[in-house]
């Protein structure tokens, strides 16, 4: 994601990932800890666990987006606004809370999201993806033309994170002009991935419909499942209910994973109008217009919430879950994964969800990703 709409994946240049996908970055050294933090997602009770797609993979109803870690980009503030420290505090209330469902892409920092986890992987004694539900994602950049690529960029994405294995695979993005027609070869990739063992399910990022239903026949072919489709999605931007998006993710047995449940901040209640926004280029997301547009949204996020004892970003996610869907919110510090945390063990009732989207569908939709008309 970058900054040119609020769901954009980070461009990765060739400084970080070489043509055959093999990593340039030098490992960085672990934090010392003085005592390690088992996974905990036995702490959820049946309800707030969920299959990916028909892939027989469980995980938590609400995961964890690793994007902002160790982000070189300067979108999310990192080393301004926090450090590899506070991420790492994120990681252990994510375990302490039972949400192990944690999603990176190697484009993500360039490669220093996915060597965050493998750090934080060896810290905690948590070296199987059975312990912690890792995601990551394949990027189908320019020099990536075959189906070969995407099993060479998994291997590379498992040796940063130091797994036998992940949890989930992805396409980040489709191939569009260079590798617009490489598309099949890199669902095929995807197949090969699973039949190599190197993951225990696959999926895709920002497909449109008809992506959506062409990768799942495709595979399909070879008896694997399409087991998601990452999209954007929140009470700002629900574009995937009216784009034929999550009607062909429901057609298909295909989990709607959404990101930016939180639309980067904005339902989070903490930018208000006037007030101070935050860090770097994602402050172009915070114009006062924009927050006087969303006031309405927030004022009834307020509401709902002092009549449960919730916050607004746990009212906006909890809104997702109930609409079917896995959010995976971002976290930089433990304090923000423990608001995250709050989301689940409670639903928002018929009235509630109704309340909500009639208001959110009052409210001009945030931007999409251009990639989800390609």
């Amino acid at each position: 994601m970058n900054m040119l709409s609020s769901s954009v994946p980070h461009a990765a240049g060739k400084q970080a990932f070489s043509r055959n996908g093999a990593n340039n970055i030098q490992r960085l050294s672990p934090i010392a800890r003085t005592a390690s933090i088992p996974a905990s997602s036995d702490k959820l009770a049946p309800s707030e666990i969920v299959e990916l797609g028909k892939s027989g993979v469980k995980v938590p109803c609400v995961g964890l987006g690793a994007w902002s870690w160790g982000d070189r980009s300067g979108y999310w503030g990192y080393e301004k606004e926090y450090g590899k420290s506070q991420s790492r505090d994120a990681w252990d209330a994510a375990l302490k809370s039972g949400l192990t469902f944690i999603d990176t892409a190697e484009v993500y920092g360039f490669g220093k999201s996915e060597e965050f986890i493998g750090d934080f992987l060896q810290e905690t004694g948590t070296k199987e993806p059975t312990d912690v539900q890792i995601a990551t994602k394949f990027a189908p950049l320019p020099w990536r033309l075959s189906s070969k690529s995407v099993p060479i960029a998994l291997k590379a994405s498992l040796e940063r994170m130091r797994l036998p294995r992940t949890t989930l695979y992805m396409q980040h993005w489709p191939g569009f002009f260079i590798n617009a027609f490489s598309n099949d070869a890199y669902i095929e990739g995807l197949a090969a991935c699973k039949q190599q063992d190197l993951c225990e399910a696959v999926g895709v990022s920002n497909f449109n419909a008809e992506r959506t239903r062409k990768a799942a026949a495709r595979l399909g072919q070879s008896g694997i499942p399409l087991a998601s489709n990452q999209v954007q999605y929140s009470l700002l931007y629900r574009a995937p209910e009216t784009n034929g998006v999550l009607e062909a993710c429901r057609e298909g047995g295909t989990t709607l994973v959404a990101y930016s449940p939180l639309c980067q901040g904005l339902l989070t209640g903490k930018y208000t109008v006037g007030g101070p926004r935050p860090f770097g280029p994602r402050s172009a997301l915070f114009s006062d217009q924009r927050r006087r547009e969303v006031e309405p949204l927030l004022s009834l996020l307020h509401a709902i919430g002092k009549e449960r004892q919730k916050t607004p970003a746990q009212i906006s996610i909890n809104w997702c879950v109930c609409k079917g869907t896995l959010p995976i919110p971002g976290a930089k510090d433990a304090q923000q994964m423990e608001d995250i945390a709050g989301a689940i063990g409670w639903r928002l009732s018929d009235g509630e969800m109704a309340e909500l989207d009639k208001v959110s569908s009052s409210i001009p939709a945030s931007t999409g990703a251009p990639f989800e008309k390609w």
